[in-house]
């Protein structure tokens, strides 16, 4: 497939790489549906991006929210073929803090939004994907994790987030081979340290310290390489199933 023909839900779409995902599918021709909770930022993006880029609030936490603004998507796109899951939270804390152990209830929102909630996007995309006409190939369409590096090297303060992250690489694989049979392919990417508003909102010296800390190139990542990387697996038809890292072969350290 190639990316001016696709028809993509980006979860998260409002900011960060989620916004710079829709705004490369635009670019190259695609239309896009923005979901993110963040009402305000969320309409300003899709005005932003232009065109026929569409914008629906959306907690992807809610099954039933989910399911109603996917059906929305595809029937003002006509049609879905890619889904990058972006919406997630950092969701840092100590399991043993200053103020007491880690509350249970915060572990469990972590999950909901970044494991769960890309779980239902997963099935709600799907399930329309499915009924697609298949290319030459029998292709149907795409669906897109975001993981994280720490997925693998989860530092201090990350244990509820690197537990979704793991999970939502976890899941590819079974998903891909479960949707093979409908012609759609999963794959997830595990970003390693990027220029996101949140990183943005740091001190300019912790940004330049975060960044020497990759091998090559020291730097941050670029949002624009992250939507890059989406356009490369949804034209490559035989990534299927995979974790890609990018992240300038940083390994993350213990804090």
């Amino acid at each position: 497939m190639n990316i001016a023909d696709a028809r993509a839900v980006v979860t998260g779409g409002a900011s960060g790489l989620g916004l710079a995902v829709a705004r490369h599918i635009a670019a190259a021709g695609g239309r896009v549906t923005l979901l993110d909770i963040q009402e305000g930022p969320g309409l300003a993006a899709a005005t932003s991006i232009g065109g026929a880029t569409g914008f629906a609030k959306c907690d992807v936490t809610s099954e039933t929210e989910v399911n109603a603004t996917m059906q929305a998507a595809r029937d003002a796109m006509g049609g879905i073929n890619l889904l990058v899951n972006c919406a997630g939270v950092i969701g840092a804390g100590r399991v043993l803090g200053k103020s007491g152990p880690m509350a249970g209830d915060f572990f469990t929102r972590v999950v909901h939004i970044n494991l769960v909630g890309t779980f239902l996007c997963d099935k709600a995309a799907a399930s329309f994907m499915q009924h697609n006409t298949p290319t030459a190939e029998g292709e149907r369409g795409v669906i897109i994790h975001t993981s994280s590096v720490a997925a693998f090297e989860g530092q201090i303060g990350q244990a509820a987030y690197s537990a979704t992250k793991a999970g939502v690489m976890a899941m590819t694989l079974p998903i891909a081979r479960e949707l093979a049979m409908f012609g759609i392919r999963v794959c997830s990417i595990a970003p390693g340290i990027f220029g996101t508003p949140m990183l943005a909102a740091m001190p300019q010296d912790v940004q330049d310290s975060l960044g020497k800390q990759v091998p090559f190139p020291p730097r941050l990542g670029r949002p624009e390489e992250f939507a890059a990387l989406v356009q490369t697996i949804f034209e490559v038809t035989y990534l299927n199933g995979e974790t890609i890292r990018l992240d300038g072969a940083i390994r993350m350290q213990p804090k």
